[in-house]
């Protein structure tokens, strides 16, 4: 920005106008210099001089919008119970805010609003966080259950059944902006190396790209269900724990049904020896 409001005023030495880059710019300055020589035709500097009016014009909108969006999220009532500090984050990686983020702090809002730190799930986003409050609130007790808001979102299974035949199955047409956003959310997980990361590399192993999200984004949504509803935090390790439970009910079914075959089910480890 530098560089072109030097332009505009009138200065056309390549050297002097590299001089003023950014350090972060990883380029030599000699780079940048000679990039900067050619012919300033009148009328490419009036171009340019409305399109960076035009850019600051824009520029100026955003923070209005922002400021204005800080204002009507401070009068909505903090959560009942809300701690005033948020809790330590369980993501491994640095919180770096997005580019599309408002300036003023966002999570700490929606922090104060619902009472828990929906970013600190893997993949959801402040942005994805704001757009699941103001779409449904912080209250889901219209809800019965997180089978209910999940189909309410259109992320659960739906069987299309004709004279007792299933003709087809998949999950319904929803236009929801929650599942939009909990879907983008899942895909941003295929290189996460944690629970929810190994779970859609999983499902995209067993039914493919499109299923897996959908898979993901049901998980997703059950776990903001729970957070909202109880007020606790993203907690991986309930995720692990029900997993072994799952595995522990299939074992008990399978050996149920080997018994009543009139067989015995013996692990590998102990058949080995």
């Amino acid at each position: 920005m530098r560089i072109l409001d030097a332009i505009l005023g009138g200065e056309r030495d390549p050297v002097k106008l590299a001089d003023l880059c950014h350090r972060r710019v990883r380029s030599s300055r000699e780079t940048v210099a000679k990039s900067l020589e050619g012919d300033y035709r009148p009328e490419h500097v009036f171009a340019l001089r409305q399109s960076l009016t035009g850019f600051r014009f824009y520029q100026q909108l955003i923070r209005e919008v922002d400021q204005e969006l800080e204002a009507t999220m401070r009068q909505l009532p903090r959560a009942e119970g809300a701690p005033e500090q948020m809790p330590p984050r369980t993501k491994k990686c640095f919180y770096q805010k997005a580019g599309n983020e408002p300036a003023f702090d966002l999570k700490a809002e929606l922090f104060r609003i619902s009472g828990v730190d929906l970013t600190d799930v893997p993949g959801i986003s402040a942005i994805t966080a704001h757009t699941i409050l103001i779409e449904i609130g912080p209250d889901l007790s219209r809800f019965r259950t997180a089978s209910a808001f999940t189909s309410w979102l259109g992320l659960c299974p739906d069987k299309k059944v004709s004279g007792g035949k299933v003709l087809c199955t998949g999950s319904r047409k929803v236009k929801n902006r929650v599942a939009i956003a909990l879907r983008l959310g899942a895909q941003c997980l295929y290189h996460a190396k944690n629970y929810l990361g190994e779970y859609y590399r999983r499902m995209k192993w067993r039914l493919g790209a499109p299923q897996a999200l959908t898979a993901t984004a049901h998980k997703l949504a059950r776990i903001v269900f729970h957070m909202l509803t109880t007020k606790e935090p993203y907690n991986e390790s309930v995720l692990v724990k029900w997993d072994q439970r799952t595995k522990v009910r299939a074992e008990l079914r399978l050996r149920t049904q080997a018994a009543k075959l009139g067989f015995d089910l013996t692990p590998v480890a102990e058949a080995s020896l």
